[in-house]
């Protein structure tokens, strides 16, 4: 079975308070994209050497890293750009099959990952791919679980894993895994999104610099208000501090409203920033 796990962008995102469990409680709209994805493939079967020689024939030009669990039944391979350290069992694909094993009977799998997604971009690249490992591990091996079961699963691999379940737009609040649907129309409009060359932005790094707050407006408040009025009320709070340590990513972002954007905004604790333009 071959999908391809797409990433997504955040329209808002409030950083409203620290818990005491070390997380942040946030408010955000998830919206997938689809312009940008991985290649995921997942093999049942014992016969492994078969599966990896086509794979590698396909993926050839990748560097290509290669683990297998310490009982043999998972074997990972993932194919990434140059330059990328990867260590394949603590993926989050092989989390999402090592943590489903424990609570059920899985046959032996083969997984290869085509890692085309930036890292350090915010999209969410990587807890796509274990959303999509669970969702493909539960078709191949007839789990049974519905959508909400699985998502309870991608809850404990990340924060916005569980999003990729559904894979439509969702407010997510807490640490960005209870969600609830949002009905979104960006009819009318084009969305294009960047990913700047050469930056990656740790997560954790974002958030050293965070100052949670209440915003002065709302998340669901901003949205509900017209397309050209976000600009001024639909904020992203991981900017300030991230914006003060890549000045060219601010740049950019003023060089989307220069080019006519009617939003622009970066995405997650980015580097990638997006733009909607009137088509």
């Amino acid at each position: 079975m071959i999908s391809n796990p797409n990433v997504k962008i955040n329209l808002g995102l409030n950083v409203l308070r620290k818990r005491e469990d070390g997380f942040h409680d946030l408010e955000t709209l998830f919206v997938p994209y689809f312009g940008i994805s991985d290649t995921l493939e997942i093999v049942s079967g014992d016969d492994f050497s078969r599966t990896s020689a086509a794979l590698f024939g396909k993926y050839a030009p990748e560097m290509i890293a290669q683990g297998m669990s310490d009982d043999g039944k998972l074997m990972i391979t993932i194919a990434r750009a140059e330059g990328v350290d990867w260590d394949p069992l603590k993926d989050l694909c092989a989390k999402a099959y090592l943590m489903l094993s424990e609570d059920f009977d899985l046959p032996p799998v083969k997984i290869f990952l085509e890692k085309t997604s930036p890292v350090g971009a915010g999209l969410g690249g990587g807890s796509a791919d274990a959303a999509f490992t669970l969702k493909m591990l539960n078709e191949i091996c007839s789990l049974g679980l519905d959508e909400d079961r699985l998502a309870g699963y991608a809850a404990r691999l990340g924060s916005d894993c569980a999003f990729f379940i559904y894979n439509r737009p969702m407010i997510g609040e807490g640490r960005g895994e209870i969600l609830t649907e949002y009905s979104l129309d960006l009819e009318g409009l084009d969305l294009q999104v960047l990913t700047p060359e050469g930056v990656a932005v740790s997560t954790a790094d974002a958030y050293r610099g965070i100052r949670p707050s209440e915003p002065e407006v709302s998340l669901r408040e901003a949205l509900s208000r017209p397309v050209d009025q976000w600009k001024d009320c639909l904020v992203n709070d991981f900017e300030v501090t991230v914006f003060d340590k890549y000045p060219e990513l601010a740049a950019i972002k003023k060089s989307l409203y220069d080019s006519g954007a009617v939003y622009a905004s970066m995405s997650g604790s980015g580097s990638a920033l997006f733009a909607l333009y009137k088509a």
